[in-house]
């Protein structure tokens, strides 16, 4: 059901991005849309995951330079049946992580120093599994595809608003229709950005929590970061608001525009969903705590990386 509804709504998305070619220069400009779209959607197929990387500082680390953190990954990729995605670290203070990636073979997560320092490791657990199941579910590609098409329709849109739209006979909503329309299709292509990416969360979180198996840890991480994520200001994310949707939680302030519409569903709901999951797998849960956690060591505060 999800992915049909995915596929609903990234064709929707399509047709809108032609619509507003159309609204700017007739058949032609829808004919110019189309190319542009696909030619978009190829180039983040290949090259979505290196720029957001990029776009976040983010550096890539291995087992020498933050060992714990790349061995906490290894398991729960074990654990998830993946192969060991790329890990990376960003040197920012609000805690975070999103994963990227065209597929499981080509993944990548990435969590904040912010995150490393103010979580435990059973909750940095909880948040990486989180992030290997956007990747087991395939989430990562069709995230990146959604952020690129609604990216070029609010491009395209904004250059249609520059030059006043298409006035010719075969705009059926004539100048001051094409110029509305341009107006409301970026918001248009958010709300079905927003319908994707709170449908994914649920699922991921469901995902991580049995990746971890501690829906608990999960929880308390979400609040966590949600707190946190008032309090300190993303700059790297502030700058780049359509990459927003990738991270577990909003990284956006609030304080401008750009989060007038969350991508992500309610914390407080998402909590609720992992406490009852927690409750699901009370009866199963061994007091000898097996599982990824098992041969855990207490991990002392401070960055990983």
């Amino acid at each position: 059901m999800n992915t049909m509804r995915t596929g609903i709504l990234l064709a929707g998305l399509t047709g809108l991005f032609l619509a507003v070619g159309y609204l700017i220069g007739g058949q032609t400009g829808m004919l110019m849309a189309l190319v542009f779209s696909i030619g978009t959607n190829a180039f983040a197929y290949w090259n979505a995951d290196k720029m957001v990387l990029s776009m976040h500082g983010a550096r890539e680390v291995g087992p020498n330079e933050s060992p714990e953190f790349h061995d906490l990954i290894a398991e729960l990729a074990r654990n998830a049946n993946l192969p060991m995605p790329k890990v990376y670290i960003m040197d920012n203070p609000q805690p975070n992580a999103f994963a990227t990636g065209r597929d499981p073979e080509h993944a990548a997560v990435a969590a904040t120093t912010g995150l490393l320092q103010m979580l435990s490791r059973d909750e940095v657990a909880g948040v990486m599994a989180h992030e290997l199941a956007h990747i087991k579910n395939r989430d990562t590609l069709i995230m990146t595809l959604t952020a690129t098409i609604a990216g070029a329709i609010s491009m395209l849109a904004n250059f249609g608003f520059f030059f006043g739209g298409n006035r010719d006979r075969d705009n059926p909503l004539g100048a001051f229709g094409g110029i509305a329309m341009m107006i409301l299709a970026p918001l248009a292509a958010m709300l079905v950005q927003m319908a994707i990416s709170r449908t994914r969360e649920y699922s991921a979180d469901r995902g991580g929590a049995e990746i971890s198996g501690n829906p608990l840890s999960l929880a308390t991480a979400l609040r966590k970061i949600e707190g946190a994520a008032h309090q300190i200001e993303n700059d790297t994310a502030e700058a780049n608001p359509a990459t927003a949707h990738l991270f577990i939680i909003n990284p956006l302030s609030g304080q401008r525009m750009d989060n007038l519409f969350s991508t992500h569903p309610d914390t407080d709901n998402r909590i609720a969903e992992l406490q009852r999951m927690a409750a699901e797998f009370q009866p199963s849960r061994r007091p000898s705590g097996r599982g990824p956690w098992a041969s855990a060591r207490p991990q002392p505060r401070g960055p990983w990386g």
